[in-house]
């Protein structure tokens, strides 16, 4: 144990925060809708903060040259898919917790189990998935990349893989410290490693303070001190906060507990394959768009950034509304489930209603932060960027909605079907329709985006009739229930 006249100064500001307290489930709509912005606030102020680490190292690496960005792109799509599904297989743990704490307020061991085996899982998962990235060179070779470029993404990644293990282990923790009342912590741990981000690139790429100049492997390298920090000043955090150090979350990491590490297997690999049906969905589009010319893939590139800017905001709803829900799921509380349910829902979709006005009536305020619209030779690109993001309107809302949706059902430890929703709405009807529309009619990346807008309205609707439906569905406890 970390005495706290010892602890390093910045780890007391992160932990001595004011906390978010679940102690009475709100039974009103406006006391809920504050408890959930209270934790829904720090969450996406997170997530919009994570953007700017991966937007640091894109403006790092471009100034190596054209060939550098292709490379490092191709290896960050790969090694970001294979990290961003597995926060789903860990992020597990937040709806075992919530409803642990809902059953009861000082469930010590219950809380240290699920993090524990969460960590297991994360552990070897991300093991999995460094093996997976050392498969880059065959794996770019099948998609047919250029010879020049897999030479210059190979080694890069071979530096990037071992970000994995910390990466993984310190979404775990991220979700943990929210789910027990600390969302913040995630906030000011997430700007730090920004700042770490950008520190490491200028040293390591460069060549700064008498270090040699590494170029694309010293970015990769960036990546994996980033991603350690950051985990390690988790695990400050929760050592020495007297709130997160009663739980004792590091205590016996060797003893295995089979039955609770099935539990986060049932919820948590359905969450994973939900994230890689949606992931997938994006990355065809792109390939078609590619396919249809460069000037639609730009186009697409454009709009897609707000999309995922303005996404970042119902994410964060979602992750408290998982919490939330799961707290009064593990309490019994119907009443509380509704509540919280109706509140998140609401609120995310009544944000991304403001993105969507602000992309049907004021397109250009977006575009001119990426490129000159004035200048003829941005025209046609900004006319089709137009046409695009009068689509990407309708997207917002129904994006919006299945996110929260599928939260709300994490946090009922619904997770199975709406997996099966997922892969069917995003795959069949979403990229059927945008490979049809897209390649065989002349509406070429407009029909694209049709196809994404129908994918998101199918797994919108199934997801928001499913939650609707919960009662008669039977997904709500039975044991110790207050009746709405």
């Amino acid at each position: 144990m970390i005495p706290d006249r010892l602890v390093f100064p910045i780890a007391w500001v992160f932990a001595y925060g004011t906390p978010v307290m679940f102690e009475s489930p709100p039974r009103t709509l406006y006391a809920e809708w504050r408890a959930t912005l209270g934790l829904a606030g720090p969450l996406v102020a997170a997530n919009l903060l994570q953007m700017a680490v991966f937007s640091l190292d894109v403006v790092f690496v471009s100034r190596l040259g054209q060939a550098a960005l292709a490379a490092s792109s191709l290896a960050v799509s790969l090694f970001g898919l294979l990290i961003w599904s597995l926060t789903g297989l860990v992020g597990a743990a937040s709806p075992l917790i919530a409803a642990e704490l809902g059953r009861r307020a000082h469930a010590v061991r219950e809380v240290r189990r699920s993090v524990r085996m969460a960590a297991w899982a994360g552990f070897g998962a991300a093991l999995l998935a460094m093996g997976i990235c050392m498969l880059i060179g065959p794996i770019l070779e099948l998609t047919g990349q250029d010879p020049a470029i897999i030479a210059l993404a190979v080694p890069f990644m071979y530096v990037l893989m071992w970000a994995a293990i910390p990466a993984v282990l310190g979404a775990l923790l991220r979700g943990t410290v929210a789910t027990l009342g600390r969302p913040a912590v995630g906030t000011a741990i997430t700007a730090a490693a920004v700042g770490m981000n950008a520190l490491g690139n200028w040293i390591l790429v460069f060549g700064h303070l008498g270090l040699p100049a590494l170029g694309l492997r010293g970015a990769a390298l960036a990546s994996v001190i980033t991603s350690t920090f950051s985990m390690l000043l988790y695990v400050l955090v929760i050592l020495s906060d007297r709130r997160l150090r009663r739980y004792r979350l590091f205590g016996r990491w060797w003893r295995s507990d089979w039955t609770r590490l099935g539990d986060l297997l049932r919820i948590g690999l359905p969450m994973t394959a939900t994230i890689l049906a949606e992931a997938g969905l994006f990355s065809g589009a792109a390939f078609l768009m590619g396919r249809i010319g460069p000037l639609p893939l730009a186009a697409h590139t454009l709009a897609l950034q707000f999309a995922a800017l303005t996404f970042q905001v119902p994410f964060g709803i979602a992750q408290a509304a998982t919490i939330r829900v799961g707290r009064a799921y593990g309490a019994g509380d119907r009443h509380g489930i509704a509540v919280a349910g109706n509140v998140a829902f609401l609120t995310g979709v009544g944000f991304m209603s403001l993105a969507a006005a602000l992309l049907l009536f004021a397109p250009r305020i977006i575009i001119v932060l990426y490129l000159d619209p004035a200048l003829p030779g941005n025209a046609a690109l900004v006319a089709l960027t137009v046409q695009y993001m009068a689509v990407a309107a309708a997207f917002q809302l129904f994006d919006g909605a299945q996110t929260v949706g599928a939260g709300l059902l994490r946090g009922i430890q619904d997770t199975r079907m709406p997996m099966a929703i997922a892969l069917f709405g995003f795959w069949v009807p979403g990229l059927g329709t945008a490979i049809y529309l897209g390649l065989f009619t002349p509406l070429g990346g407009l029909g694209v985006w049709l196809g994404l807008l129908f994918g998101l309205i199918v797994v919108a609707a199934l997801l928001m009739w499913r939650w609707y439906s919960r009662e008669s569905l039977g997904l709500l406890p039975t044991n110790r229930s207050i009746a709405a």
